[in-house]
């Protein structure tokens, strides 16, 4: 699905890859495997699936790819402990890692937590315009 968007001539710094619980989950590891530097993936109420054996994978310019990981302390369904984990398992990878907790959200999407994705997002665009121009 990158290798698509990047063929149709979007830039691969221009791609963010967002999901949430098991989209989350999918999130990392699309991105943490993809050989190029995205824009920023963001994981919403998930988890890491897998061990940290696969930090060996990730190349050096996906290791520069930052993150946003959102955590409901109210997730019943993945519980905040495991999505807090989440970050220092990226950061140990060497990979940026920004963490966001939302006191009273249960395992749903907020619409706090977008407007602040929403900002994120064009943060890291306009530094990559920037760098470009």
């Amino acid at each position: 699905m990158i290798d698509r968007e990047v063929a149709d001539g979007i830039h691969p710094e221009n791609i963010f890859v967002c999901g949430f619980s098991q989209g989350g989950a999918l999130t990392l590891a699309s991105v943490l495997l993809y050989p190029k530097k995205l824009g920023g993936g963001a994981v919403f109420s998930g988890w890491v699936p897998f061990s940290s054996s696969v930090t060996e994978r990730i190349s050096p310019e996906a290791r520069k790819t930052p993150f946003l990981w959102s955590h409901g302390m109210a997730d019943k369904v993945v519980l905040f402990e495991a999505g807090q984990a989440g970050p220092p398992f990226l950061q140990s990878a060497g990979v940026n890692c920004e963490f966001k907790a939302y006191p009273d959200l249960g395992h749903s999407l907020s619409q706090e937590e977008l407007l602040y994705l929403e900002s994120w997002i064009k943060s890291r665009l306009n530094a990559s315009q920037e760098k470009d121009g």
